[in-house]
């Protein structure tokens, strides 16, 4: 029988647990009679339980080590025979070391695990911060900006000029909120439906006699805008103001046929 396979096969370790049947008992112990390294290792498992368990319980146990090999072994002290101590094995020890390293491993595991759902987390708050400070600064210029056109609108030298549908846009309509002192327009544009695709609202400025348009820009983010109110440079002697539909980048004089608004300054 090859001993080494025989003692690493881990029968000796439920012998000393106590797990095996009274046959197996007595096949174990006829080994040990008959091999002295197979007691060896009964003995140095049952040293390595003591002192796992002395770790538990200071008293010393020994003796009832002592007692549990002769007790296994049948025989009374004077027949006990001193068996020279070579290297002795651990596979106990060896087995302990293993699951304590798979212990620790899964714990390491739990906690890399634990650690990463924790920066996932953190990261979801971060970026949900961040997202709600800048819906705060957008609320916060909004409101800014909604104050600056009411004061801007309520201001007594403000000229308001509405803007009528033309021809067949009758259902179009805007109105302008002319500034002078600082030569600046606010156009309300929201009964303008929204510019088809390579086409831009362009807003003219107009003197009556002679009729003579000029250009004050397109509207080029029309679409894109919710409010449809839009601040507009003026330094011109304004006697009217027009809305057309051009292609994109705008036209040097007014298309009339896509004229849709047109208004006219009151005269004081």
């Amino acid at each position: 029988m090859d001993i080494k396979a025989y003692i690493d096969s881990g029968i000796l370790e439920l012998f000393v647990a106590g797990q095996l049947s009274e046959n197996e008992n007595k096949d174990v112990q006829d080994m040990m009679l008959k091999h002295p390294e197979v007691l060896q290792e009964v003995l140095d498992i049952e040293s390595a339980i003591v002192k796992l368990s002395s770790t538990m319980s200071p008293s010393d146990n020994t003796h009832l080590l002592l007692q549990r090999i002769k007790e296994k072994l049948q025989f009374g002290a004077s027949d006990v025979k001193v068996i020279p101590i070579n290297k002795p094995r651990y596979n106990w020890l060896t087995y302990t070391g293993w699951a304590a390293a798979l212990i620790v491993g899964a714990g390491l595991l739990w906690t890399l695990n634990q650690n990463q759902q924790l920066e996932s987390q953190v990261s979801e708050m971060d970026t949900e911060n961040l997202y709600l400070e800048q819906q705060i600064e957008q609320a916060k210029t909004d409101l800014v900006i909604k104050e600056n056109l009411l004061k801007v609108l309520r201001d007594r030298n403000i000229i308001s000029v509405p803007l009528d549908g033309q021809g067949n846009f009758t259902d179009s309509y805007a109105k302008v909120y002319w500034n002078k002192a600082d030569n600046s327009i606010y156009l309300d544009a929201q009964g303008l439906p929204e510019a088809p695709e390579g086409k831009v609202w362009q807003i003219w400025s107009l003197t009556l006699n002679p009729l003579s348009p000029t250009s004050l820009g397109t509207i080029d983010n029309f679409n894109d805008d919710a409010n449809k109110i839009f601040n507009i440079a003026n330094a011109n002697e304004s006697q009217a103001f027009g809305i057309t539909l051009e292609p994109t980048g705008g036209s040097k004089t007014p298309t009339m046929e896509q004229l849709h608004t047109l208004g006219v300054v009151s005269q004081p």
